[in-house]
């Protein structure tokens, strides 16, 4: 809906403003125009809001890990999704970009309303063949649950042995076909929801009041989700600086020499495809090549786990940064010795090719961590909360964006180093630097995490203790 009304706001005459051209001062969209745009804008937002999270766990759901007979796996899968949305984030950012500024805006958003539209429909015919997992209810509902059961019951001593706490494998089946989860010795608190107490005269064929008694199975469900957030806050930081490509690095390639001929210049936006290249060749040679030396190395299927892969793209988008702080240097050295610090709107005689470095290394960096933080949330959510934790990896960017724009507001009030109009006068490798430095605290806080890290206690076969027998236990 979002991209066939954003279509229409582009091929309609009545639904925006008419075209200007040359020196004559364009005209404003009026109110409805302007709600029109706003609109499509906000279903598109909604139905990322929607895909975004369900299709990675969706497709990971189709695999199963335990049966022997199928070659690939999960960590395979998310590799191979990463890519498929890398290139078409390519395809998009070339091929429409050059329709929408050479044929037209209408064509150029009328090709990815259609092939939507299309995936919508090849969607629906290979439904019947997905493997699909029966709603079992709301994990937010359980999470809940939990917390008010264990506040409820803040004041009992905690028990020390853990076959004295709920399970019930019947009652929690069709939120655990995976198995499951044993109980961990973290966030100690939260087990009050599962001690039986003779007020909740629990019999064997009962179900609890969930809100005042749950099973140990959903105290670990909410348990895994909070273990996950500091690996999650690891990830701003990572976001926060691959958000310059897309800012900084833009104004550096604006005032570099872009002409490849007399004729051809390079659009600035145009240089974060060396990012994108780099990415998609990264995830092409560690899925054909580096798994396989990896893996004689650690004896490993995977080669590396998610964790070792999210550390290597961190310490990889550190020396992007810091290689973006010296290419400044260079790029101002430059405008020194032409005498240009002076004239922000004179092109600086140094290749914007020098910011290939930068941009190659933030898309190597891409597809260590930000795979590897993917796959992190899926393997360690709860079953039943997989669409959630993958949502996770996607508000972990969107933070780092807002965190990037409170960066920026802060070096602003405080300092000269980003000055709003000419940028040779300002100090943008100190702000790279200052960033380079915010990333190596960051990779120490997060290697802190990671090493103490609880791994989702899973296992196929638990032993079932009848509720009334824990009452009479406790």
């Amino acid at each position: 809906m979002g991209m066939i009304v954003l279509t229409l706001s582009a091929a309609l005459p009545q639904l925006r403003p008419p075209p200007c051209a040359g020196d004559q001062v364009c005209q404003e969209a009026n109110g409805s125009q302007t709600a029109v745009l706003y609109l499509s804008l906000l279903f598109a937002a909604l139905g990322s809001g929607g895909i975004r999270p369900c299709v990675a766990a969706f497709g990971a759901e189709q695999f199963v890990e335990e049966d022997p007979t199928q070659p690939k796996k999960t960590w395979v899968f998310f590799n191979w999704y990463y890519f498929a949305l890398g290139a078409s984030i390519l395809l998009a950012s070339t091929v429409l970009v050059y329709i929408q500024d050479n044929v037209g805006w209408s064509w150029g958003l009328g090709i990815p309303t259609l092939a939507m539209a299309l995936s919508i429909i090849v969607f629906l015919i290979g439904y019947p063949l997905y493997r699909n997992l029966d709603p079992a209810g709301s994990p937010y509902t359980r999470v809940l649950q939990v917390s008010v059961a264990a506040f409820r019951k803040r004041k009992i001593p905690l028990i020390s042995d853990p076959k004295f706490l709920y399970v019930n494998e019947e009652l929690d089946a069709s939120i655990s076909t995976d198995g499951l989860l044993h109980h961990t010795k973290q966030l100690k608190f939260l087990d009050n929801a599962a001690i039986v107490t003779e007020e909740d005269s629990l019999k064997s064929s009962e179900k609890p009041n969930f809100w005042i008694l749950n099973t140990v199975h959903r105290v670990e469900e909410l348990k895994s989700i909070l273990r996950m957030l500091p690996i999650w806050a690891a990830g701003i930081l990572f976001a926060t600086s691959s958000a310059q490509q897309n800012t900084f690095s833009l104004q550096q390639a604006n005032t570099m020499e872009r002409h490849l001929t007399k004729s051809f210049v390079i659009p600035s936006a145009s240089m974060s495809v060396f990012g994108m290249l780099s990415m998609l060749v990264t995830i092409v040679l560690y899925d054909r090549l580096l798994v396989r030396v990896a893996r004689r190395m650690t004896g490993l299927e995977r080669g590396i786990n998610f964790l070792q892969r999210m550390a290597i793209g961190f310490f990889i988008a550190i020396i992007a940064t810091m290689v973006a702080g010296f290419v400044e240097v260079k790029r101002k050295h430059a405008a020194s010795a032409s005498g240009l610090i002076d004239s922000p709107e004179s092109t600086i005689p140094i290749s914007v090719f020098w910011l290939v470095p930068q941009y190659s290394l933030h898309g190597i960096a891409e597809a260590f961590m930000v795979i590897g933080h993917l796959e992190f949330f899926y393997n360690q959510a709860p079953e039943s909360m997989r669409s959630t934790a993958t949502a996770l990896f996607w508000t972990s960017i969107s933070v780092g964006d807002y965190t990037s724009t409170l960066l920026v507001t802060l070096v602003h009030k405080y300092s000269d180093w980003l000055p709003n109009r000419n940028l040779n006068e300002g100090k943008l490798e100190y702000f790279y630097w200052l960033l380079t430095l915010l990333q190596a605290l960051n990779i120490v806080y997060y290697l802190i995490c990671a090493k103490f890290y609880t791994f989702k206690p899973l296992s196929h076969k638990t032993e079932h203790v009848e509720g009334v027998e824990l009452t009479t236990q406790v």
